[in-house]
């Protein structure tokens, strides 16, 4: 397959495989509250099933306020089975309180936040950046991972940056509106992690 692929072409490709007929509605579970920004940050360097442990263990403490009110041990007990526990809570309190100082409560977070604002805050890199403005706060920003990657070398398709990666997955998308784009990023990587799981 050649570098004269598009981004709609390999789309297609993956929808016909009726990837996400078991998903939920945009893919990530509970898209557009706070917990995505909990599960973008636990995601890192670990695999979704360990973060479903910690989210389990944290119901009840999925919004904004609730999850403020822990410590940190008390934190670091809850998300143990994601690993790293001891660099992500603090960074994940550190970062609940940024956006609760700056903007006060998640639905005004949803409606302003910025990819630099949250590139700014420590441990959020540029996929966490992207699935919290996506998922989160449904923005039109495609997520690029490790998935994203080995999927494009099918394609005969690779990048060095993430940046050229998120572009070129971008373009073929450009005609449709803001809204129309979060749809298909969100089912598009949605897809691209299903369909490498089933490898």
């Amino acid at each position: 397959m050649s570098q004269e692929k598009n981004s709609f072409t390999i789309y297609k490709f993956l929808e016909e495989k009726n990837l996400l007929k078991n998903s939920p509605e945009y893919w990530w579970p509970n898209a557009g509250t706070f917990e995505v920004v909990v599960g973008a940050i636990l995601t890192q360097n670990t695999t979704w099933k360990s973060v479903e442990k910690s989210l389990k263990n944290l119901k009840g403490f999925l919004d904004l306020e609730s999850f403020l009110s822990l410590s940190e041990e008390q934190l670091k007990e809850k998300i143990r089975p994601s690993g790293f526990y001891n660099q992500k809570a603090p960074r994940l309190l550190r970062l609940s309180q940024n956006l609760q100082n700056d903007f006060k409560d998640f639905n005004t977070f949803q409606k302003e936040v910025s990819r630099e604002w949250l590139l700014a805050q420590k441990g959020v890199g540029e996929e966490s950046a992207d699935a919290i403005l996506c998922y989160g706060c449904f923005r039109a920003q495609m997520v690029v991972d490790t998935y994203t990657k080995r999927l494009l070398q099918e394609f005969g398709i690779s990048f060095k940056k993430y940046a050229e990666y998120k572009s070129f997955l971008e373009e073929s998308f450009s005609e449709f509106t803001e809204e129309e784009q979060f749809f298909y990023f969100a089912k598009f990587h949605g897809m691209i992690v299903e369909y490498n799981k089933q490898l």
